[in-house]
């Protein structure tokens, strides 16, 4: 791709710029709601396999060739975030490069990178999107039904995945607490794709530093202010291998994922963090719930609250390292993310000191919600991925507005 004046400029004359189904060249974008539309549809086009929109290259239609047209930059890849995040239904997350003009006088190129959204088609005045060869199109029914197909079939292989891991749970026979699992797959992976961390001689010191940094992240950080649980991933600090993979635990879990208590009133309590050679991660923990009693009340009249914190920390924390984990190994491809949780029938959100108790008890035994993600949104949009996740548990926990700060983006 293109980081210079002098790259585009050897493109046009190199007759190496083609537009097709994954690149797009614009002089420029029109003023006003008509032409920010026209890009919402161009953007929407290209979410359904990914591609390029390059702004500040013209065509000359007589000679059937391009040449340079730098446009002003100030102000302009703000819009063409704000557009893709307003327009679009769903939004869409963009990533934008600038390239300066060797004028000097404030104008230049917009590089803007749609990622292939795991959420497409996306709509704009109530109509679907794609793209072909040349240009972008109004997808038929069939079309858009196909892709919402291929969605659901994404959706049912990472709860396929989910599923496992809560069957397979090493303390499900143990004590009363709820349990947390988030399972994340990447969807265009090599089946060695984390072997550089797996692999490794010193592989429990690269994961302790990812998680370290996932946890010192000012973006996780700014979205967590004020809240706090345990055990969250800095209690993961033993380490084992595992078949394919590798695994971070907090006491009480031994080779084979085996339930080792050693005594202690926090026994039952445990987080698991496992990371696969094909780039597959899996947490555990056992502590989504605790045992509470009111004043002067009866032995064994202790219940079970939800300590709803819990998922959205751990959401976001997962969320975080994902987008270190690709980083680390250079995959720049989706993501396939699910949550769930058992034992909750008839449980209610934990109310701290407040008077005021929830009295919304949860009505089902488990959870499950799964969703895709970009590494754009992952850069971007980690509220937005946490609340597709975590939206219908907390509404019916009704604690979602307590979470905005995590549930957003700002």
């Amino acid at each position: 791709m293109p980081k210079t004046e002098a790259d585009l400029q050897a493109a046009v004359e190199g007759g190496l710029f083609e537009e097709g189904h994954h690149l797009d060249l614009k002089m420029a974008v029109t003023n006003g709601k008509a032409g920010n539309k026209e890009l919402a549809r161009d953007l929407a086009s290209f979410a359904v396999d990914g591609g390029t929109l390059i702004i500040g290259v013209q065509e000359n239609k007589e000679s059937r060739t391009f040449e340079l047209a730098p446009q002003p930059l100030n102000g302009l890849p703000e819009k063409v975030e704000l557009v893709a995040r307003t327009i679009p239904d769903p939004p869409l997350i963009v990533l934008t490069e600038e390239i300066s003009s060797r004028a000097g006088d404030g104008t230049g190129y917009l590089i803007v990178h749609i990622p292939a959204s795991p959420i497409a088609p996306h709509m704009v005045d109530n109509r679907y999107f794609g793209r072909s060869d040349k240009t972008k199109y109004q997808m038929s029914d069939n079309e858009v039904v196909s892709l919402h197909a291929r969605r659901r079939d994404t959706e049912a292989d990472i709860l396929t995945l989910l599923r496992k891991e809560m069957d397979e749970d090493p303390l499900r026979d143990v004590g009363a607490q709820s349990h947390l699992f988030l399972v994340a797959q990447p969807t265009a992976g090599r089946r060695d794709m984390c072997l550089p961390i797996t692999g490794a001689r010193d592989w429990n010191i690269r994961l302790h530093t990812l998680i370290q940094q996932t946890r010192t992240s000012p973006r996780t950080q700014a979205a967590l202010s004020g809240m706090g649980f345990n055990p969250d991933l800095s209690y993961a600090t033993q380490g084992h291998r595992r078949a394919r993979g590798v695994a971070l635990s907090s006491a009480g879990l031994g080779p084979g994922r085996a339930y080792t208590p050693e005594g202690r009133a926090s026994d039952e309590s445990v987080v698991e963090l496992q990371l696969f050679e094909d780039g597959s991660l899996r947490l555990l923990m056992t502590r989504l719930s605790f045992g509470t009693s009111e004043p002067y009340s009866l032995p064994g009249d202790e219940e079970q609250v939800l300590f709803d914190a819990a998922p959205v920390v751990l959401t976001r924390q997962i969320l975080e390292l994902l987008l270190r984990i690709s980083d680390e190994v250079g995959y720049h491809g989706n993501w396939s993310v699910a949550v769930g949780a058992t034992r909750l029938r008839g449980r209610r959100r934990w109310s701290g000191r407040s008077v005021f108790a929830s009295n919304h008890r949860y009505s089902a035994d488990t959870y499950e919600e799964s969703t895709g993600t970009t590494l754009a949104e992952l850069n971007e949009a980690q509220g937005a991925v946490t609340r597709r996740l975590l939206g219908p548990l907390l509404r019916s926990l009704d604690s979602e507005e307590a979470f905005e700060q995590a549930l957003n983006d700002k």
